[in-house]
């Protein structure tokens, strides 16, 4: 045919050579894509990604939604960036490690299915360990860990969190809290590490690396070292835990140098570190919103420190700017937005979210170029953590959930959190109370605290405020079980969680000692402000019955310093528990020896409420005991 034409066959073979190679050029066009490539610097697939999205697909970015409104059909319609478990969300009730992964496996497919197949990132509360997940380790809760003052720990409970994340197919965690609460009537003390800057320091810059990785990287640019890591989120920006009467995200009223000495220092630390997203505290600083003070957030953070990660909203939190919440929400998007908020956790009312959104920024309300760098920062923070080679959760973990070296790890982190506060000579022996014997003929252990792993836990734990009970972890060890365990097989206790003063006399001559574990109530957050600071009922009344008939150790379960002065001449010794998590093995160890007491307090425990806020530094300081104090012990097997 081609002679017919009147073309030679060289002529003809040369421009089916041209076709062919101008072919091949248009495929290998087509199939590289440089945001695809891992072998390109992350600032330059961040651009090329960012110059091919639709405004839609910017907004969906900036869109968290919660895991039960996050269908395939909602995250293909809406570009969805994030998803969030709330407290207590969960896929199934005692989901296991592997349904966590189906079910962020199910929802990462949706996003990879989209035009440009940019992957969710999937955020939880893991503040003390994977604690939303059945069968997690559950770790003290920061206070505790405060007490310890051992960085290389918490450096170890950071990594042993982000294996147990990842385990659940989970990469991101709304963790550290890195508060420095001065005031212990807030319902959010126990999150804070000390109300001492410097502590909260030293433990930030060591629970960082531990969840995120170590690795160089420029000041400021988020760093997560690898699949087996997260990344972080240091909350809440700033001055959480500053607010007057230490009332849940009320208004903390300071001068700029008071919040940039006593609140600002651990976020340098946390963005010297690479933290990959801070979030906006509820609060308020001088009247002023956290949430829409622009001064701070893009001035302060964004420019001055050069924090190159992504700022988040708190949970509904740009509903909560104005009374009643959620009136005026169309000018809130636009104030926060430009204030410099780059991902908003809706995390229900998302049409609503984003179609505001999408509106103000076709007529220009919202400025683009504020959006653009918005994405660009998420987009930052899903390259460097490897999102884009690695978005489907790794089967091989899920035997890290709740494992046994990250089980022994939290028992270490209890024994070293205690902090003995009175070991006073005993009424029998003339002896300090503790250690105790571990070859007692017969004990006595009471209190609403003593058996009960969800008191143990504190808030935060399988849900948003905690419960009370044992069936709801999946593992761990109450008091009273590490006591048994404990002592000699022939040592026989009597357990009660609320005795008879009539059934203690009976037995009086009997019992070589009695232990007496009471606290508060799981709380977390505005149900946790208190303005009292009381022992709850009936823990007053059980020490009385208990301590003074019987030789007796009083174990504090609880998430600050409680007034114990009114019942202090009672006690022969006084241990601080905190919210130890579910590893009580590490109360035992120290009660009876095993090792010693070294926890040191990480906040001051005052006389009364009358004293508040009273912080370490003050010139009016007369505490019932300061920061820093914390008797000690020998191991049994030391002492002479």
């Amino acid at each position: 045919m081609a002679t017919q034409m009147g073309c030679s066959p060289a002529a003809v073979r040369a421009a089916l050579l041209l076709l062919v190679v101008a072919a091949g050029a248009s495929v290998a066009g087509a199939t590289y894509v440089r945001y695809k490539d891992p072998k390109q610097p992350i600032q330059a697939r961040v651009a090329d990604l960012l110059g091919r999205m639709t405004l839609e697909e910017k907004i969906g970015q900036m869109t968290q939604i919660e895991r039960a409104n996050a269908s395939t059909a909602v995250i293909e319609k809406y570009f969805v960036g994030s998803v969030l478990s709330g407290g207590g969300s969960v896929p199934s009730e005692k989901a296991s490690a592997a349904t966590w992964q189906e079910m962020i496996t199910k929802m990462q497919k949706a996003a990879l299915s989209t035009r440009l197949g940019i992957p969710i990132i999937y955020g939880i509360d893991a503040v003390h360990g994977n604690n939303n997940a059945y069968n997690a380790t559950i770790f003290p809760h920061n206070v505790g860990l405060g007490a310890t003052r051992d960085p290389d720990l918490v450096k170890l409970i950071g990594r042993a969190t982000a294996l147990e994340a990842r385990a659940t197919g989970i990469p991101y965690t709304f963790a550290p809290c890195v508060a420095v609460c001065r005031d212990p009537r807030w319902g959010r003390c126990y999150e804070s590490f000390s109300e001492d800057t410097k502590l909260v320091q030293l433990m930030t810059a060591a629970v960082i690396p531990g969840l995120q990785g170590a690795a160089r990287h420029p000041t400021g640019i988020p760093v997560v070292a690898g699949p087996k890591n997260v990344a972080g989120c240091a909350k809440h920006f700033v001055g959480d835990g500053g607010t007057r009467h230490g009332i849940n995200e009320n208004n903390t009223v300071l001068s700029f140098h008071d919040l940039m000495r006593i609140h600002m220092p651990p976020y340098y630390d946390a963005v010297i570190k690479g933290i990959a997203s801070v979030m906006i505290s509820y609060s308020s600083w001088n009247g002023v919103k956290m949430h829409e003070n622009k001064y701070l957030i893009t001035q302060i953070l964004k420019d001055k420190m050069r924090f190159r990660g992504f700022v988040i909203t708190d949970w509904q939190a740009v509903d909560k700017i104005t009374t009643p919440p959620h009136k005026h929400y169309y000018h809130s998007i636009q104030e926060t937005i430009h204030a410099g908020i780059d991902m908003v956790m809706v995390p229900y009312d998302y049409p609503e979210f984003v179609a505001d959104v999408t509106a103000q920024a076709k007529r220009g309300a919202i400025n683009m170029d504020r959006i653009n760098d918005a994405v660009t920062r998420i987009l930052r923070v899903k390259f460097a953590m490897g999102l884009f080679e690695n978005p489907l959760p790794d089967h091989t973990l899920v035997a890290q959930l709740g494992s046994k070296p990250h089980r022994e790890l939290a028992r270490e982190a209890v024994r070293k959190s205690l902090v003995l506060l009175k070991n006073g000579k005993g009424k029998k022996d003339g002896k300090p109370v503790l250690p105790l014997s571990k070859d007692a003929k017969k004990i006595l252990v009471v209190g609403t605290h003593a058996h009960d792993l969800g008191l143990q836990c504190g808030g935060w734990t399988k849900s948003w405020q905690g419960q009370s009970g044992n069936d709801f972890t999946g593992q761990g060890t109450t008091i009273l079980e590490a006591i048994k365990s404990a002592v000699d097989k022939k040592t026989v206790i009597d357990y009660s969680e609320h005795p008879d003063k009539g059934s203690i006399s009976k037995n009086l001559d009997d019992y070589d000692y009695g232990v007496v574990v009471v606290g508060e109530q799981p709380y977390a957050e505005t149900a946790g402000d208190n303005q009292n600071l009381t022992i709850p009922g009936p823990g007053p009344e059980v020490i009385r019955k208990v301590c003074e008939l019987v030789k007796c150790v009083v174990v504090l379960v609880s998430g600050r310093p409680l007034v114990v002065e009114p019942y202090l001449d009672t006690m022969d010794a006084l241990v601080a528990a905190w919210l130890p998590g579910t590893e009580g093995h590490g109360v035992a160890d120290v009660l009876f020896g095993d090792y010693g007491f070294s926890g040191k307090l990480p906040r001051t425990w005052v006389r009364s409420v009358d004293q508040l806020p009273m912080n370490y530094g003050d010139k009016l300081y007369d505490p019932l005991f300061p920061f820093g104090f914390g008797l000690t012990t020998k191991p049994a097997a030391d002492r002479s």
